[in-house]
């Protein structure tokens, strides 16, 4: 499959051991009391969907240079978000400072890049609300489409797209709405909208069609792919690095060596594509993945030979491949010639690094390096502890799992979803029902309400061990926080649980929606 990055880029060059003597959630709570506080992950087979930023959405006006990084740091460093980005736009225009629509643009641009995709929004809301000052463009429609679905939903994107005029409505607003039917996986409304944009001739260039090929190949739907290829190939559309990345994941995900091969032998003969390394890269991990190892280091070779610049990523990619192919001794090669080009390293560096020793089963590097890492880094990711603590976990050594989340406390991090699962899976195998528990109630509190979506294998054992011990009520309590966020809506996930819907009417139909925030109140007033 194709890897993100492949999709991303426009251009792409592509042990600490401390133990507690208390329990667990006081130590935490006390610490947290005290203190109050996009990394690189191992390739997986996964499609992202192009973002319209990508693909030069964004028409600012031609005005010399101005400070708007003052304005996107006012935004982005506000103490309380809540107050909206309006709020300090009033205030730099209260100072007398009238702000141009190139600022603005350039401060949707910077904060779209860090993913603060409601402030955003509401710089656009604010344009919106000074017509007679600003000239929104389609290309602006187009972004503001792609944000409201981000934050407020489909539902409210398509309400969007709808009252836009028609004059605005081109190209850039349909595939817009295209990609955000894709990100949801929205098959049926992705189909009907794309033969719209057949039939207004917005569908002549490659990115409408590369949307879709994602779509599919996150449905695994790869008959779909070829399809698409094929239409393309009919109509004379020029297929272009991402159209031919996904083709070749594709046919790697299908388990063919020698679909993905023929691809590629087509890709050379195309006389406007010059595979690059975001291309071997995808091949390594097809090839990993069919178990030719000998064919992806040979991949991997390639990759490194089309590194050019100052482009970071490719290292990352580099690293993580090395380890899961299990060569230990060229991922600290790469590693090394990675920090004699840089004279820093991110965190997303030292993720991929620590994350391939671990894979590897070179603890004691992985340790190392992560050592390494704190006292080098200029913000806590507490992701690179959690690959740590998932490794002793597993090992059995839930001490020392303790000890990593003890220690990036103390040093200012900030515990996320992931890591409270972690330790919940740890004293589920020690069978510690309470403790469990609660962890599972800090990662519900950890990263909102309903963003963490724990993994159906740690929560079914969980369950079962509540019906082990027969503490029944502990479990009610955690299908209750489980209802209350959404989750078991998705009947596929409540099976994979192990709830069917006559146990969930059984265990939790008595209590009423208030029930559960009841319970979420009460494990935030717990902290």
């Amino acid at each position: 499959m194709l890897l993100q990055p492949s999709l991303h880029n426009r251009n792409p060059s592509i042990s600490p051991s401390l133990s507690y003597s208390r329990p667990l959630q006081s130590r935490v709570s006390q610490i947290i009391l005290r203190q109050s506080s996009s990394p690189f992950k191992p390739p997986a087979i996964s499609c992202s969907v192009s973002q319209v930023h990508s693909y030069n959405t964004m028409d600012y006006e031609r005005r010399p240079m101005v400070k708007w990084n003052a304005v996107f740091k006012r935004i982005s460093l506000m103490e309380n978000p809540e107050l909206g980005a309006a709020t300090v736009l009033n205030q730099c225009e209260d100072e007398g400072k009238k702000l141009t629509k190139w600022e603005l643009c350039r401060v949707v641009k910077e904060l779209r890049k860090y993913k603060r995709y409601k402030l955003a929004l509401e710089v656009y809301d604010w344009m919106n609300n000074r017509g007679e000052r600003f000239r929104l463009s389609a290309s602006d429609a187009a972004i503001q489409l792609d944000l409201i679905a981000k934050v407020r939903g489909i539902s409210s994107a398509e309400d969007f797209f709808l009252k836009l005029p028609d004059a605005l409505k081109d190209r850039r607003i349909y595939g817009a709405l295209l990609n955000a039917y894709v990100r949801a996986k929205m098959k049926e409304k992705a189909e009907s909208l794309i033969e719209k944009m057949r039939e207004k001739g917005y569908a002549m260039h490659a990115l409408p069609f590369n949307v879709m090929m994602t779509l599919y190949m996150n449905l695994k739907d790869y008959g779909k792919v070829d399809a698409l290829v094929s239409e393309m190939i009919e109509k004379n559309i020029q297929l272009d690095m991402y159209s031919y990345n996904i083709w070749l994941s594709s046919r790697g995900a299908q388990g063919s060596v020698e679909g993905m091969e023929q691809v590629f032998e087509q890709m050379k003969l195309d006389s406007m594509i010059n595979p690059n390394w975001t291309t071997f890269s995808t091949m390594a991990t097809m090839y990993i993945k069919m178990g030719q190892l000998e064919k992806a280091e040979d991949c991997l070779k390639k990759v490194e030979s089309r590194i050019t610049g100052r482009d970071r990523i490719p290292y990352h990619y580099l690293i993580s491949l090395y380890g899961t192919v299990g060569n230990k001794e060229e991922t600290y090669r790469v590693w090394n010639t990675y920090k004699s080009v840089f004279p820093t390293i991110p965190n997303l560096g030292y993720h991929a690094l620590i994350s391939s020793l671990v894979r590897i089963g070179d603890i004691e590097g992985a340790e190392k390096m992560y050592e390494e890492w704190l006292s080098v880094r200029t913000s806590f990711d507490p992701r690179i502890g959690n690959l740590l603590m998932n490794f002793y976990v597993k090992e059995g050594k839930l001490d020392k799992a303790e000890g990593i989340l003890d220690q990036m406390v103390e040093l200012g991090g900030k515990p996320n979803s992931t890591t409270w699962e972690i330790l919940a899976e740890g004293h589920t195998k020690e069978r510690r029902i309470s403790e469990a528990f609660s962890c599972f109630k800090d990662a519900f509190l950890a990263d909102g309400w309903k963003s963490w979506r724990p993994k159906p294998v740690t929560l079914s054992y969980f369950f079962d061990l509540c019906e082990e011990e027969g503490n029944l009520e502990t479990k009610e309590a955690l299908v209750g926080l489980l209802r209350q966020s959404g989750f078991l809506e998705d009947k596929t996930y409540s099976s994979s649980v192990g709830l069917s819907n006559g146990a969930l009417k059984d265990e939790a139909g008595s209590q009423d929606e208030g029930d559960g925030s009841e319970l979420l109140n009460q494990l935030q007033s717990s902290i």
